[in-house]
């Protein structure tokens, strides 16, 4: 009689009275169908699906604008819709353009930038949520999800950033020697944004209401990141008993990430000194966290 015979044999005959059904498991060389592996394992698991990740994040990406008729060109004209509402608003309605330099190109990078995040961790929250056939039909670690979604808002953010490149130059910026950063920069919030979507996925995953109330909390964070505003000048104004507000500001990851790029791509913005101390944390933090968290669930992904 073979193992697996020999111990479900055992747990129909009763057993003796101290062995639970995990002893008897063990004892015939039993393991779990769907067990989390270790954390190195995990990640060698990952860097092997390299491929599916790029694979299915290009084809999401084709797939989807293919029954609209501009196609692909919404992914340049949404932003774009998006900061020329934001302009009319807030720099000819509420003024601002008058007190931020080249405020174009201020408010089309703080638009660009933000929505590079805000649609990684949308889409990450959803990963899990939205893929559970995939899931339930399919062994891979589920990281290569949230993973995917996040290739796909960064070739999407190569077109974006074609398109700001050409803007910033037609606002009368020039290039610098600064530009050679401007990957960095990205890079930077590229890990942060893997991060936080892992987190989020895991979130998402068995907190169905989430969806329901991430549009609230992009929003809040849209308004908070400096997208329309400057910042420094916004927290020199705030009297002593709004102090917290200054360190809630200042220590918000994507407007780091912003002030980062205005000050690359921008001649006259001057950074603040917090924005390279804050991006640099807030990436490696976001990833380590991030990871861990949602790999801690691995087992748990799709069941129920």
């Amino acid at each position: 009689m073979s193992q697996p015979e020999s111990a479900v044999a055992d747990a129909q005959a009763g057993g003796p009275a101290t062995d639970s059904l995990a002893e008897l498991a063990r004892r015939h060389g039993l393991r779990r169908a769907i067990a989390r592996p270790s954390l190195p394992s995990y990640v060698r698991q990952l860097w092997a699906r390299r491929h599916f990740v790029l694979k299915y994040a290009t084809s999401r990406n084709v797939s989807k604008y293919s029954d609209s008729a501009l196609g692909q060109l919404w992914q340049l004209l949404t932003p774009l819709l998006n900061a020329g509402v934001y302009f009319l608003m807030f720099g000819v309605i509420l003024g601002q353009q008058k007190d931020i330099p080249n405020y174009t190109a201020f408010l089309i990078t703080g638009v660009f930038i933000f929505t590079f995040t805000q649609r990684t961790v949308t889409g990450g929250a959803k990963s899990i949520s939205g893929n559970l056939s995939m899931i339930r039909a399919l062994h891979f670690p589920r990281a290569a999800l949230p993973l995917a979604y996040a290739v796909q808002e960064l070739q999407q953010l190569a077109w974006s950033m074609g398109v700001l490149t050409a803007i910033v130059l037609l606002t009368g910026e020039s290039p610098t020697i600064r530009w050679l950063l401007v990957p960095v920069a990205l890079l930077l919030q590229l890990i942060f944004n893997v991060g936080a979507s892992l987190f989020m996925a895991r979130v998402g995953a068995f907190a169905r209401d989430m969806n329901q109330l991430l549009p609230f909390i992009m929003r809040t964070w849209l308004y908070a990141s400096g997208v329309f505003f400057s910042i420094p000048a916004r927290v020199d104004d705030l009297p002593e008993s709004l102090s917290f507000v200054r360190y809630v500001l200042e220590l918000n990851p994507v407007a780091a990430y912003i002030e980062l790029m205005r000050d690359l791509l921008i001649h006259e913005h001057t950074p603040p000194q917090w924005a390279w101390t804050t991006a640099i944390f807030w990436a490696v933090f976001a990833l380590v966290v991030g990871f861990w968290y949602f790999w801690r669930a691995e087992e748990r992904y799709g069941r129920g």
